[in-house]
């Protein structure tokens, strides 16, 4: 049974038991600030489970995309880990139970093909309960499972929680008997690669209490409403239908890795078994290639591009994993040409949108592989000179420093760092290079999270949250209004009152005030408050549906529970609604002239000022950035109304609406429209008619990362004041040439090129100079214990190429049968450098530039036994630095 079947199957039959078909949710896990991405079939349901939210199904039913990135470096050396998978899941909120989660489950697996079911064999299902659940024993009994197949399992098998105060319950996993032929009997609790597990049932009956960890039971409470969550993995699911060992030998797997075996001559299966051999690595590379093919292919379709940061960075390094991999195989040319369409077939039968946007899919794909084969190539050079200096500092190490500046700026993989380090004969300080990455995700990590929720425990918001219910944002329709305090936060958390000076958090019941959000920045205001008055800054939404003003208490006293009057600063609103209505048509017009690729990727609507990022493989032209300019400026002049209203996702879809990729919506979604000519799901506030925006006015398009481009722009006031100013500019400019405006650019760029002419002259005369004397300082050589020494300043401000010329040249017109040491110290920007040539004669006698740079620059410096070079030092100390080589070679 194909993999796609097996999903619509089991789609099918829930759907037919009234649960509601809910599409997966995207891979980025937009919502969740502690996921990079989905990596469960549960998580887009997580506030309903936690009470945040009311679902709108009793019963829903998904086949969830998941990726799971803690063990990247681990894939390939099981048969049954990958990246990516797909979770079959069935949900209840407060519906059915054991006694309905259970039958829904036996029905499916075991009932006949012919009838819609799995037909598995019911003599070889074995249910897994936890210890005590006496409950799910007598149901899987009444279904006519024997006990002696039921088995009764401890809290680290059969109990599930989320890791935080909140549901968690027992659990019932099924486990399916491959036969004799995989192991020894007994059931699961024996032998686990035999029985395999397939699905799992979680009984979400208890709450644990706040101040708990993972490990307290007895659970604290109960909850009012059970719910259930299950879970069958489609891909073990699909080796048990296909009759096959493990999850790549499946449909979906199988052709990426057997078209990587054809490119590189090798043949996978060279064994057998559940656990890779290490005298079989190729199996595990093959392993690697296909997994990560696949994973790649799903995160580009889903709207992740490559980078150094977050989810796109996740992407980058599995990309290169499976592309290092390939090469390793013996495949040096492009691979991802030859790799990236099998898994699109392979995956477009469930994904019919990975086919249909597999030209913008492949264009990031492809330029990645291109960018790391240079990085390859660049990085190894950097890398054999570290190397090399390590060697000749007689070191057994690379240092963790080097290993993570390789890393974080060439984007060198650790694991090749060390691959090549250890052909060398060398270590790498690998626990220093871990601790500076996990020093960089900490901050990283500290620095979203303190901007999101300031530095208020998430709890205390939930608890607002949990006693009023969401806040109602009435933004869109009025900008002031009377409000009761909800509550007020510290730093410490929850408080009755504040005073003058103070900085504080505060939640309304209703508030006019934009959170920050959908790349559009908060609104500021005033909120008065009986005697008090605060001075709004900042407001955020640091958990679904609570709304949180961030200010200063500028006058008077604030208590929890008065009422107030909540009035947002009117000026800066309006400037920001018109940014964010210009980024939209931004946006459209960027589609029109470069294709439907041109999604957005990140946006910053501020007032005055609009940053609009998006996807693209290649530069915009200068020529396609001024008629962008003028589309937009002309819809402006059109003076179309915008118009915002409230739909469901399907009718969205259906009209046109762009969507982001990656964001997570719901049943009903919000639309905004310019006229006919944009229309965009967004949350945010825009203006009412498309020429209040005044001017548009392009500043600048550059990259910021692998295949995402970046545009500035002013809006309003702010680009007419630009304009302005570059007028006046203009204008002296052509008084200053007396020439007329139009050809100001053309007088520019002629003096641009004389300057430029007139500056290699000078460099020229410059090295003439600097090595005009070098005959004269090498006749002038003094003998230093055998050995003939010159220490010598270059002219002020020489080059740094023209400073090691020179003593290059001082050291040839040295007899090279005579010893010789040549040190040139420089002066430029107020620092002092230094560079010493050694000739082999020298050499003979034991000296090496690279020590005598070290002993000036203590231990500091690099560079090889013939030549080296040091700086940084302050330019008064460019004569010590000569006294220093001197003194070194005479105790030579």
């Amino acid at each position: 049974m194909k993999t796609a079947e097996i999903k619509r199957r089991y789609l099918a039959h829930f759907e037919a038991n009234g649960h509601a078909v809910v599409p997966s949710a995207p891979l980025p896990a937009i919502s969740d600030p502690n996921l990079l991405f989905v990596n469960a079939g549960m998580v887009q349901f997580v506030p309903y489970f936690l009470g945040q939210q009311t679902p709108p199904y009793r019963r829903a039913v998904s086949v969830q995309k998941c990726i799971r990135t803690p063990d990247i470096d681990e894939v390939g050396k099981t048969s049954r880990h990958g990246t990516f998978f797909q979770m079959n899941g069935n949900f209840s909120f407060g519906d059915y139970f054991k006694d309905g989660a259970i039958p829904l489950a036996w029905e499916l697996i075991t009932k006949p093909l012919d009838q819609g079911g799995y037909g598995l064999d019911p003599e070889r299902i074995w249910p897994s309960i936890y210890l005590d659940d006496d409950e799910a024993f007598e149901i899987w009994r009444s279904i006519g499972v024997p006990a002696e197949r039921i088995v009764r399992r401890g809290k680290a098998d059969n109990f599930w929680s989320m890791g935080i105060p909140g549901p968690c319950g027992p659990s019932s996993e099924l486990f399916y008997d491959r036969g004799p032929e995989y192991g020894r009997e007994g059931g699961p609790a024996v032998d686990e690669d035999r029985y395999m597990e397939f699905w799992n049932l979680v009984f979400m009956q208890f709450e644990r209490g706040p101040g708990t960890t993972k490990d307290d039971y007895p659970i604290l409470g109960d909850l009012p409403a059970k719910n259930i969550d299950t879970g069958m993995g489609l891909e073990r699911m699909a080796s048990i239908l296909q009759g096959v060992d493990n999850l790549y030998e499946i449909d979906e797997v199988r052709p990426i890795l057997d078209r990587a075996a054809e490119l590189t001559g090798k043949r996978y299966g060279a064994h057998s078994g559940h656990v890779a051999s290490e005298s079989h690595p190729d199996d595990v590379r093959l392993r690697v290639v296909a997994d990560h093919v696949r994973t790649a292919l799903m995160l580009i379709g889903d709207g992740v591009t490559p980078s150094n940061e977050g989810r796109g960075y996740v992407l980058r390094r599995i990309m290169r994993r499976a592309i290092r991999s390939i090469r390793l195989l013996g495949w040096q040319d492009r691979a991802l040409p030859e790799l990236l369409p099998v898994a699109r077939d392979c995956m477009a039968p469930s994904y019919p949108e990975l086919a249909t946007d597999f030209d913008r899919i492949a264009q990031y794909a492809y330029a990645e592989e291109e960018a790391f084969l240079s990085t390859l190539r660049a990085g190894t050079t950097i890398l054999d000179t570290a190397i090399a200096e390590t060697r000749t500092a007689g070191g057994t190490a690379l240092s963790g420093a080097k290993a993570f500046q390789l890393h974080d700026t060439y984007g060198f993989p650790i694991d090749l760092t060390l691959e090549i380090a250890a052909e060398q004969g060398l270590k790498v300080d690998d626990e220093g290079f871990r601790r500076l990455m996990a020093d960089q995700r900490t901050r990283a990590k500290a620095d979203a999270q303190a901007r999101k929720t300031g530095h208020t425990d998430v709890s205390a918001y939930r608890s607002v949250l949990d006693a009023d219910g969401p806040v109602t944002f009435t933004g869109y329709s009025e900008v002031a209004r009377e409000s009761r305090v909800r509550a007020l936060l510290g730093e410490d958390g929850p408080r009755q009152a504040a005073t003058e000076g103070d900085t504080i958090e505060l939640v309304l019941d209703t508030t006019p005030f934009y959170a920050e959000g959908g790349g559009q920045q908060p609104d500021q205001g005033m909120i008065t408050v009986g005697g008090g008055q605060i001075e709004v800054f900042d407001v955020q939404q640091p958990v679904p549906g609570l709304i949180v003003h961030r200010a200063r208490v500028i006058r008077g006293e604030v208590r929890a529970g008065e009422t107030g009057f909540a009035e947002i600063d009117t000026t800066r609103r309006r400037a920001i609604s018109r940014s964010h209505t210009a980024t939209h048509l931004v946006h459209q017009t960027m589609r029109n002239f470069l294709g439907d690729s041109a999604t957005q990727a990140g946006s910053l609507n501020a007032p005055g000022r609009l940053r609009f990022d998006f996807n693209t493989p290649t530069g915009v032209s200068p020529t396609v950035l001024h008629d962008v300019e003028q589309q937009v400026n002309e819809v402006l002049l059109a003076d179309l109304e915008v118009h915002a209203f409230i739909t469901s996702l399907d009718e969205a879809r259906r009209i046109g609406a762009m969507a982001l990729f990656g964001e997570k919506y719901g049943e009903e979604v919000r639309v905004v429209e310019v006229g006919d000519y944009a229309r965009e799901l967004c949350g945010g506030t825009h203006v009412a008619r498309s020429a209040q925006l005044g001017l548009v006015k392009i500043l600048s398009e550059s990259s910021i990362g692998s295949g995402v481009r970046r545009v500035e722009a002013l809006v309003g006031m702010d680009a007419f004041g630009f304009l302005a100013r570059e007028h006046l500019l203009v204008s002296r400019l052509a008084e200053l040439y007396r020439v007329p405006n139009d050809q100001v650019a053309d007088r520019v760029e002629q003096t641009v090129t004389q300057l430029r002419d007139a500056e290699k002259e000078l460099e020229k005369l410059r090295a003439q100079l600097v090595l005009g004397g070098a005959a004269a300082l090498a006749a002038q050589a003094r003998d230093v214990r055998g050995v003939a020494y010159v220490g010598t300043e270059a002219p002020e401000g020489a080059a740094g190429n023209d400073v090691r010329t020179l003593a290059q040249e001082i050291r040839g017109k040295i007899d090279p049968a005579r010893p010789a040491v040549v040190a040139v110290a420089a002066r430029a920007n107020g620092k002092a450098s230094l560079v010493v040539a050694v000739n082999q004669a020298a050499r003979g006698r034991g000296l090496a530039a690279s020590d005598l740079v070290k002993a000036a620059f203590s231990g500091r410096g690099g560079g090889s036994p013939d030549l080296a070079q040091g700086g940084g030092l302050p330019a008064a100390e460019a004569p010590n630095l000569l006294l220093t080589v001197e003194k070194a070679v005479t105790e030579a």
